[in-house]
């Protein structure tokens, strides 16, 4: 069927969202067009909003709304220890353990040289001065357990190993080929408990 032309347009560019097929698009923009103007232009202004107003962490580039992230301001967090994850969004699968006390360091991706992602692209200078600054004693590698993520944990694996520290990564509890972001609490928990030296 055809729609009018700003409806085409709002579902092709929900479609473009991850996880947003043709037919949830469809479903999103009709559930749009019943709510309110002001509903919709209450959404529309957060969207307009998120990237004037959403930065990286000064520390650990998460996502945050002021210079450091309230993870990296909780004075009742460890220095000893890094938790090294791939994407913001797994912070969240890591804290839901609520195992962990320790600091966090995001690399915005994975080495992948077929899309022309090398250590230069990641956040990885960061991560080796704050281990420089002498308070880190481990670092947990907790990339995914894909083929992206196994090769950025061993290349973390090999340039931080000199520098001193214990350098382990958690135990595949975690369903390999899966996001870590997905994961459950206990399966990501196990992972945790099972981390093993690199």
């Amino acid at each position: 069927m055809e729609y009018p032309a700003p409806l085409t347009r709002l579902i092709d560019e929900l479609r473009r969202l991850p996880g947003v097929g043709p037919k949830s698009a469809q479903r999103i923009a009709f559930h749009l067009l019943r709510k309110t103007k002001q509903e919709t232009t209450t959404l529309a202004s957060a969207i307009d909003r998120l990237l004037d107003e959403i930065r990286l962490c000064s520390i650990c580039n998460a996502f945050t709304d002021v210079e450091v992230c309230a993870t990296c301001a909780d004075t009742n967090r460890s220095d000893a220890t890094i938790c090294v994850i791939e994407e913001p969004a797994n912070l969240s699968a890591v804290e839901r353990t609520r195992d962990f006390r320790g600091r966090y360091h995001v690399l915005h991706g994975t080495l992948s040289p077929l899309q022309g992602i090398g250590p230069d692209e990641l956040k990885i200078h960061g991560l080796i001065e704050r281990i420089r600054g002498g308070a880190v004693q481990e670092v947990i590698l907790a990339t995914s357990p894909t083929v992206e993520g196994e090769a950025t944990a061993v290349y973390l694996a090999r340039i931080l190993k000199p520098l001193g520290v214990r350098v382990t990564r958690i135990a595949m509890g975690v369903p390999v080929g899966s996001d870590l972001e997905y994961a459950d609490e206990v399966t990501m928990s196990k992972a945790l408990e099972g981390r093993r030296e690199y």
